[in-house]
């Protein structure tokens, strides 16, 4: 029998890990001196030990050792799908610190710009994505995405040629849209994708994707990296409304979200405060 120093010394695991095992009843000691409470280990223990290391070593949790060590038919799946979870946090963890080191390397500034004329396709993101107590950001750009892969589909099929990056904006235009707006079903968004023709006539869209006209504008925009947030979208609107105008002031109605391949720009039209229309 070998005594917790020993048996600690042998596998490499503090006495105070092999004290929570115990608690934990992941590895049980051979014998437990009633009278002391000194803990004892049989020497066949050991390889239990080196599975119980190499696993938490992996990064499995207690409770997931524990089914591999009761299930060892089961212990390479449950490994697997381990590993897929810790790839998957992993690149979220890349990408957060790519998300960082853009942020502070060059920190968002609001910029003033003239947005021309265009022609876009339109269409309503499906789904409930903010029917919730709490947004769920990535919920919404997962949404825009798919959507967005399906107007662009549908415009190239027609012959025209994307002009543009697509953004998306408050499902609001129709008094219907803000009706539905309202309630868990939506749509919310609706996301635009601007195109062009070789020729003069307007390619007939499918479904429920509408040609729209987009009319010529002024625009404050602020760019953030990354997956938008609640957080990012607040010192978006932020640093939008402090911005500086003369004689003008911000349509937050007509806010729109840019979707850019490293990160959303929130932009918003410039009207001037006489009431003639967009600031020029």
């Amino acid at each position: 029998m070998l005594s917790i120093g020993e048996f600690s010394e042998m596998c490499h695991l503090s006495p105070q890990a092999l004290r929570f095992y115990h608690a934990r009843e992941l590895l049980v000691p051979a014998e437990v001196d009633e009278r002391t409470g000194y803990r004892g280990y049989s020497f066949d223990q050991v390889e239990q030990a080196m599975v119980i290391t190499v696993l938490r070593g992996a990064g499995m949790g207690v409770e997931l050792v524990r089914r591999a060590l009761d299930e060892p038919d089961a212990a390479p799946g449950l490994l697997r799908r381990h590993e897929e979870e810790v790839r998957r946090l992993r690149r979220a963890q890349d990408e957060a610190l790519g998300d960082a080191r853009e942020l502070l390397g060059s920190w968002p500034e609001v910029r003033r710009r003239s947005v021309p004329a265009m022609t876009v396709a339109s269409k309503p993101v499906p789904g409930p994505v903010a029917a919730r107590d709490r947004y769920d950001w990535a919920e919404v750009d997962d949404a825009t995405t798919a959507a967005v892969r399906e107007v662009v589909g549908a415009v190239e099929s027609c012959g025209a040629e994307v002009s543009g990056p697509p953004w998306r904006s408050w499902a609001a235009e129709t008094p219907e849209q803000k009706r539905r707006g309202l309630t868990a079903e939506g749509p919310h968004w609706l996301v635009k994708v601007p195109f062009v023709t070789a020729g003069a006539a307007v390619p007939a869209l499918p479904g429920d994707i509408e040609v729209q006209p987009f009319a010529a504008r002024e625009e404050l925009s602020i760019l953030l990296p990354g997956r938008d947030s609640v957080a990012k979208f607040g010192t978006a609107l932020s640093r939008l409304v402090a911005h500086p105008l003369d004689a003008a002031y911000v349509d937050m109605s007509r806010m729109r979200h840019v979707l850019h391949e490293h990160g959303v720009e929130t932009a918003v039209a410039i009207r001037a405060l006489d009431g003639t229309g967009d600031a020029g």
